[in-house]
């Protein structure tokens, strides 16, 4: 068994979908374009999938109100400070600074225009491939 995606309920699916593809290089695997507006973004290796939607079932939650570290969603990066320059310029927002922990690793969260968490990592010693 393997995890296949993560999914949560946004009020602009579509939106949310194209700024994720445009600044995390991934890409619209699925998507409807009738309720619940389902969209399923690949990542750039192809291997894990984000699933968004907007259903009336559920809660569509304000994640602003919301530590980052209660949800977030975290992508691997090589250039953290690069990173986080060019999401801010894409109309992300800092939420602290970057994190150096004792074993090499960097971490930072942002927002995104939504605010969702969204946390970069920059591992010395990555964990997955």
């Amino acid at each position: 068994m393997r995890l296949e995606h993560i999914a949560f309920n946004v009020a602009d699916p579509a939106a949310l979908a194209a700024w994720y593809v445009a600044n995390f290089n991934m890409k619209i695997v699925r998507s409807f374009d009738e309720p619940p507006y389902i969209h399923f973004l690949a990542d750039s290796a192809g291997k894990s999938l984000i699933e968004i939607y907007s259903n009336p079932l559920g809660e569509v939650i304000d994640y602003t109100k919301h530590h980052a570290v209660t949800f977030h969603l975290a992508f691997a990066v090589d250039d953290i400070e690069a990173e986080r320059q060019r999401l801010v310029a894409a109309g992300a927002t800092l939420d602290g600074e970057i994190d150096h922990r004792d074993n090499g690793d960097k971490l930072a969260f942002l927002r995104d225009p939504w605010g969702c968490a969204i946390q970069l990592v920059q591992r010395l010693n990555r964990m997955i491939d």
